[in-house]
């Protein structure tokens, strides 16, 4: 006889199985599903990455020119500054010159009221004139002493003292020369001139004034622009090679740039280097010497500058876009025959602008690599691009690859950016 209590666990055990199954089967499906799909993710990536080909740009390594440049920040200082001032109190009378205007050296600038001045050099002249006939009526006079003395008519006292009136009067013409002459200067200045060549800037009085000789702000500043300096600064562990070649006798070429440093402004040559370095900054100061005939130099403009200190016409060149730098050093992506890239350790030399000599690793003719190097490896196929207006080829379809033919992973330098 059964157990009536066994009854009502059996359709519960029933249940318990039926749900077992279905969980096992729905986590079969959802597993199969999801390896067939990264199989077929797998592969197609696969497929897709075993025929890339890298578009790239290249340039040929060739013998050429490099120049041994230094460049500095340099100021452009007027040749010569002169303020202009009155020596001379009094009105400003005229005045004939322009802003900003261009004056050779004794050009007349301003007339300052020459009437007090005239009147003193008349006084001065009008004294002259009669201690001058004072003088000749003593030296009248000494003759006929003399005359008398030689006829014993007279003391030799008498004529002694008046041969010192006559010397006394020539002291007191020779005071009255100089106060004549004195007067006549100062007449003179009151017609003011250029002290030397250049331009003019903005003056600082204008006409009716009364100016005076101790002002110190003066009339306007004249500055020499044509020549124009520039003074700019080296490091002191650079000036030796400046420095052998100025004690060669040697010229070296300065070229100035504006703030872009692409435009060339202007080209010059080293003038003088300073007598002594600042510990301060370990510097030392050079003036450099412009024409500036068009005039593109101001004074206090600040330039890019670039001074030639020698060069080579025999150097292996590169573009210096082609240089990479990773763990081995410097390195090129050279082009090989095959059409994939190889690294190429260099060792580089003086770098001129756009282009590095390179001193070791290259030969003449070869073809490096100078756009699309983020994408390169060792081994890499390219597809060079012939123009600026070429776009990138697209890649040829391949057969599906399998994983026994996929390109091994290189451990070469990856290029730094």
């Amino acid at each position: 006889m059964l157990d009536p209590r066994a009854e009502p666990n059996r359709p519960g055990h029933t249940l318990a199985w039926v749900w077992a199954i279905v969980i096992v089967i729905v986590l079969g499906g959802g597993y199969w599903a999801f390896h067939k799909n990264a199989k077929r993710t797998s592969t197609s990536m696969f497929r897709g990455g075993a025929s890339n080909v890298v578009p790239v740009r290249v340039a040929q390594v060739a013998i050429g020119r490099i120049n041994y440049s230094l460049s500095a920040i340099g100021t452009v200082t007027a040749f010569n500054t002169v303020t202009v001032r009155s020596r001379v109190d009094g009105e400003l009378q005229k005045i004939y010159f322009a802003d900003g205007q261009k004056v050779k050296q004794g050009e007349l600038l301003a007339q300052i009221d020459p009437r007090t001045f005239q009147v003193q050099l008349e006084q001065a002249q009008g004294q002259q004139k009669q201690n001058r006939a004072l003088l000749q009526n003593a030296r009248r006079d000494l003759q006929r002493y003399q005359t008398l003395y030689k006829q014993d008519s007279i003391a030799q006292q008498q004529v002694d003292t008046q041969a010192a009136l006559v010397q006394q009067y020539m002291g007191s013409d020779k005071s009255d020369q100089a106060a004549v002459d004195s007067a006549a200067l100062q007449l003179s200045f009151t017609r003011i001139t250029a002290p030397i060549s250049g331009r003019l800037g903005l003056r600082t009085v204008d006409q009716g004034n009364l100016i005076s000789a101790a002002s110190t702000t003066g009339l306007v500043v004249i500055t020499q622009t044509q020549p124009i300096s520039v003074i700019f600064t080296l490091p002191q562990v650079q000036l030796p090679a400046v420095l052998a070649a100025m004690h060669k006798g040697q010229k070296l070429a300065v070229d100035l740039y504006g703030r872009d440093d692409q435009l060339k402004i202007a080209s010059g040559e080293l003038m003088s280097v300073d007598n002594q370095i600042d510990v301060a900054t370990g510097t030392l100061k050079l003036k450099a010497r412009f024409a500036n005939d068009d005039e593109a130099l101001f004074p206090n403009q600040f330039v890019n500058v670039r001074l030639l200190v020698s060069s080579d016409d025999h150097a292996l060149a590169v573009p210096t876009l082609a240089v990479q730098h990773g763990s081995i050093g410097a390195f090129v992506y050279v082009l090989k025959a095959d059409g994939t890239v190889h690294i190429q350790p260099i060792t580089t030399g003086t770098v001129d602008g756009k282009q590095v000599a390179v001193t070791a690793g290259l030969t003449a003719g070869q073809q490096v690599v100078t756009e699309g190097l983020d994408r390169l490896r060792e081994g890499a196929k390219v597809e060079v691009m012939k123009a600026a207006a070429d776009a990138p080829a697209k890649p040829a379809a391949t057969a599906a690859a399998t994983p026994t033919t996929a390109p091994a992973a290189t451990n070469g330098p990856r290029a730094r950016h």
